[in-house]
């Protein structure tokens, strides 16, 4: 449990489009659990690190969101969170009952007016909203989208025979292609004007990263690329959840180098409050400047 009170969905404009974000929840968890080499003198050694902990350094707070990119043209829904209803054998994940849509519909953004579903990848926490659970069946939540899966992660998890996954594809990827609403895209697929995929790969095969551009302003949706700030300053602090920790850290120091070079206002999926900002280097790595 937490002692710190975290700010609830905030948004960001790029130029003319705007990012918001709708929260599912927030998770604390244990630093050296899911990032064991985050050891306790390496997280005191960042001092600039402090606002993306919780009281207990130990501990950091994990947001769960999805983001919604509006650019006037065009709505696109980045990960999908856990969902409502479904059976995972975790106890934060487990058959959830929370507001989600309503928060989206109350933001502006209903079901129906989203044109296209981005999952960076295909892991349980950002695809869950794919689907919702409609007379017994898992019914497409957003009907007029396209949703995006990347051709090279799915082709990697749909071979995957462990039980998360397997439910994971059962009720929240399967769904899509059976609606006939799915699409198999490569790393760099370009979605709307002024939006597209830019390939991060290592936390898992083909994991994508989404680009924002407008009026000559720069914004990226990381995923999980990086879980938790601390990744920045030390690039190869990897995930228990990485595929491949070596591949992750590498992709980490080339596209934070470029993205400083860039001036790209870094949007962390799973980062808490205040969750973006542009990077500056340090001697071994990046710092996050909100």
């Amino acid at each position: 449990m937490s002692g710190r009170d975290l700010a609830t969905g905030l948004s960001w404009t790029v130029g003319s489009t705007k990012v918001t974000s709708i929260v599912e929840q927030d998770l604390w968890w244990r630093i050296e659990r899911f990032l064991p080499d985050a050891k306790p003198e390496v997280v005191a050694s960042i001092p600039w690190i402090e606002p993306f902990l919780d009281d207990d350094p130990s501990v950091f707070p994990l947001r769960v969101q999805a983001l919604i990119i509006d650019t006037g043209t065009h709505v696109a829904l980045v990960d999908t969170c856990v969902g409502n209803d479904k059976p995972r054998d975790f106890w934060s994940f487990d058959q959830l009952a929370t507001s989600f849509l309503d928060e989206m519909t109350a933001a502006g953004y209903p079901p129906e007016g989203v044109d296209s579903v981005v999952c960076t990848h295909l892991h349980v926490d950002h695809v869950g909203w794919n689907t919702n659970l409609v007379d017994g069946e898992w019914l497409p939540t957003f009907p007029n989208a396209r949703y995006l899966f990347g051709s090279d992660e799915y082709n990697y998890w749909v071979r995957q025979t462990d039980d998360l996954t397997k439910a994971t594809f059962a009720d929240s990827v399967e769904p899509i292609l059976h609606a006939g609403l799915a699409d198999f895209v490569p790393g760099d697929h370009v979605i709307a004007d002024g939006i597209r995929l830019q390939p991060t790969v290592g936390h898992t095969p083909g994991h994508v990263s989404v680009r924002i551009e407008s009026e000559g302003q720069h914004a990226v949706i990381i995923g999980d690329m990086s879980h938790h700030p601390i990744q920045l300053q030390r690039p190869e602090i990897f995930s228990t959840a990485d595929v491949d920790p070596a591949q992750a850290t590498a992709t980490r120091r080339t596209r934070f180098a470029e993205w400083e070079a860039d001036s790209v206002l870094v949007i962390g999926t799973h980062f808490a409050p205040p969750t973006a900002g542009h990077l500056r280097s340090t001697d071994d790595g990046w710092q996050l400047i909100s």
